[in-house]
């Protein structure tokens, strides 16, 4: 009798879906607010064929799942992202490359590795970019998530572009970055808001790392360098390319934002991995930073044993850089596990009263069972469940959109973001009032078709979809 093992990330809610469809008219349980219109759209790992060996979630190719919302009523679309690497094994029809866990295909006739575009967006000088950090963005028409192509701003993009750009509210600049295994190990980039390439300097690192996110603030950009690095030597010795050296520190670096690698200053930490900022403000002589701390991780790694009790949980941490003296302190914010932060990005790079992030469910699977509404002003917290069997994803903040009666508190906006239910094995996108995220739904539009567990949301108001 033979066994075969599932791999969790194709089974279940993880599994891929192979229709694209447009859906019109969708069922609204209770009522979309007349003051909630534009488009909510995920990213994630959708493998368009069987892998190629050991897959890891994060190798399959980018689908986007859309849901236009107006006048109280919502358009479902999802589509892939059809990059270079989706045309030819749509043409192959089957897999041509491996993932994460596979030595690297030097021999690949197609090249060793494709861009799935399948991780995060953004919207930024009336270009919606569908992001994947080890290459060049996507440009996705909306609302009908078509591929534009590949966008490297007329061929200025000289290295990758993080899935985690960060867009000014104030002056509408973009600040993205890309990291590299071989020298330069770090490249910092800024976009103008009409969206030209304005600069892109390198940053000097002792090693490659991985560098998953970042940080703003009004006149500051803050790297992490983190002890997940990357290693050649390490892997012509059978080792792991990538590891987690829990005996090097961490690293912080504050430039200023139109600076370069002569006047970047290096803060150092305890050693810890963070995956997600939820932002970064000035305060008098302090850089604070808030973000999902872990104090390692192995999420990336295969086959490795860790002893460390508290590996891969992330806990919302706060940092304070004092620029004056060069010293760093380091908070816990809470005990519960949390990560997707997010905040009213109308505010990002600004002190926030709130924060939002996706409540982890007790699970060896990265599941959301809701979402935390944190008070930094009186350090409270509020919690919405989803309820039973039921997991949620990165909640995105939308603010209230009205001519008349335009948001005048931070919070006043809805938090969306897709919810399966595993009891009935449906999935739906669920509209919260930021203002009573106790309360139940104020919305839930019942999607035709499953939608995977994925990555990273954004919201786009109809102001930017009429542009």
């Amino acid at each position: 009798m033979t066994t075969t093992l599932v791999n969790a990330y194709l089974d279940g809610n993880f599994a891929p879906v192979s229709q694209e469809i447009t859906a019109e008219n969708l069922q609204v349980i209770g009522e979309l607010p007349p003051d909630l219109s534009g488009m909510f759209v995920r990213n994630g790992p959708n493998p368009q064929h069987s892998p190629i060996g050991q897959y890891h979630w994060f190798d399959g190719d980018g689908m986007l799942h859309g849901v236009e919302i107006t006048n109280g009523k919502a358009i479902y679309r999802n589509r892939y992202v059809r990059t270079r690497g989706w045309n030819i094994e749509n043409q192959v029809g089957k897999a041509v490359w491996s993932g994460l866990l596979e030595p690297p295909q030097m021999d690949n006739p197609y090249g060793p590795g494709k861009n799935t575009a399948n991780t995060a967006l953004v919207w930024h000088a009336g270009q919606f970019l569908a992001l994947w950090e080890g290459g060049s963005p996507h440009n996705i028409q909306l609302p009908e998530l078509q591929t534009i192509g590949e966008y490297t701003y007329n061929h200025k993009l000289t290295s990758p572009f993080t899935a985690h750009p960060k867009v000014d509210p104030v002056t509408g600049e973009m600040m993205f970055f890309g990291y590299s295994f071989a020298p330069p190990y770090l490249q910092y980039g800024v976009v103008s808001a009409q969206g030209e390439i304005l600069q892109t300097v390198p940053i000097e690192l002792p090693i490659g790392v991985m560098m998953h996110d970042f940080a703003i603030t009004e006149n500051y950009t803050i790297f992490m360098d983190l002890p997940l690095t990357f290693s050649v030597e390490r892997m012509q010795r059978g080792e792991p390319m990538m590891m987690f050296e829990s005996d090097r520190p961490s690293r912080f670096g504050i430039l200023p934002r139109h600076g370069d690698n002569s006047n970047i200053r290096w803060f150092e930490g305890p050693s810890c991995y963070v995956f997600h900022t939820m932002n970064a403000y000035e305060k008098e002589d302090e850089i604070i930073l808030i973000a999902c701390r872990m104090s390692s991780t192995t999420v990336l790694e295969t086959n490795i044993s860790t002893n460390d009790p508290t590996a891969n949980i992330p806990l919302l941490h706060r940092w304070r850089f004092h620029l004056k003296t060069g010293t760093v302190t380091e908070e816990k914010l809470d005990d519960v596990p949390t990560e997707f932060p997010r905040v009213n990005e109308n505010l990002l790079g600004r002190k926030t009263q709130y924060g939002y992030a996706g409540k982890m469910a007790n699970s060896l699977m990265p599941l959301f069972d809701g979402v935390i509404k944190y008070n930094f002003q009186d350090g409270k917290t509020q919690t919405h469940e989803f309820g039973e069997g039921r997991y949620g994803g990165e909640t995105v903040f939308a603010p209230r959109l009205n001519t008349t009666t335009n948001a005048t508190t931070e919070d006043d906006g809805w938090l969306v973001t897709f919810v399966y239910d595993e009891n009935s094995q449906t999935s739906e996108l669920v509209v919260i009032n930021a203002q009573d995220i106790t309360g139940e739904p104020v919305a839930r539009v019942i999607i035709p078709q499953r939608v995977p567990y994925g990555f990273h949301g954004a919201w786009i108001s109809q102001v930017q979809l009429n542009r």
